[in-house]
């Protein structure tokens, strides 16, 4: 086993990076440079080779329970390697994850509600980036009364590891001035999120006649 203060100095991943370039090293050698030491047992090579590997067989096992599978690697390297990549997801990404960072972001998204019929309760997931997961219909209810639970709201957002959530409904009346009901929920909704950790960004209301943010008129 040879721990890494045995190679010489300039071969040293991270000394090759800053002497190099990243580009100049391997998939392994970069692994390495990012977890920066193996284990009492296990060269940082031999632990990035089992990254390495697990990577190239099944992407998606790149999660903190696939990490934690692997003979040297614990909490601390699982996590610099998770924080790792997502920070390249997010400032490299070539999907087209939508970003919300102000109300008018959502619009597109549930364009179709301003002309229904009934009212329809729709709920948004976003990641740790403020990025769209999911938009699914939680509720329809009949002209202008649709109930909605914070278990239908959330259950969803937990299982996709949601950060936030942001709930749209639409008024088919075309009024845009929130009901003593819409505010109990949406208030209730926060409460839920925070008990949960998924907090509750935001709540608009649609219509023909434009759109209405709880959070801005102070009411979230």
């Amino acid at each position: 086993m040879k721990r890494i203060h045995d190679i010489s100095k300039c071969d040293r991943p991270r000394e090759r990076i800053v002497s190099r370039g990243a580009e100049s090293l391997s998939d392994i050698e970069l692994i390495a440079a990012i977890i920066g030491s193996g284990s009492r047992d296990r060269d940082v090579f031999a632990v990035a080779r089992d990254i390495a590997r697990q990577l190239s067989d099944n992407p998606e096992s790149l999660t903190y329970e696939g990490l934690m599978e692997i003979h040297g690697i614990g909490d601390s390297k699982a996590s610099q390697i998770l924080a790792c990549f997502e920070l390249g997801r997010r400032y490299y990404r070539t999907n087209d994850a939508v970003k919300v960072s102000c109300p008018e972001d959502i619009l597109p998204l549930v364009s179709d509600l301003t002309n229904q019929k009934q009212e329809h309760f729709v709920c948004i997931t976003l990641n740790g980036a403020n990025e769209v997961i999911a938009n699914r219909t939680i509720t329809v209810g009949l002209l202008n009364h649709s109930l909605v639970h914070p278990r239908e709201v959330f259950a969803d957002a937990i299982s996709d590891r949601a950060a936030s959530i942001i709930c749209v409904h639409n008024h088919p009346s075309n009024t845009l001035d929130p009901s003593s009901q819409d505010i109990a929920v949406t208030r209730q909704l926060a409460d839920a999120g925070n008990l949960l950790g998924i907090r509750l960004l935001d709540h608009l209301i649609v219509a023909r006649a434009g759109f209405v943010s709880m959070k801005e008129r102070g009411l979230l």
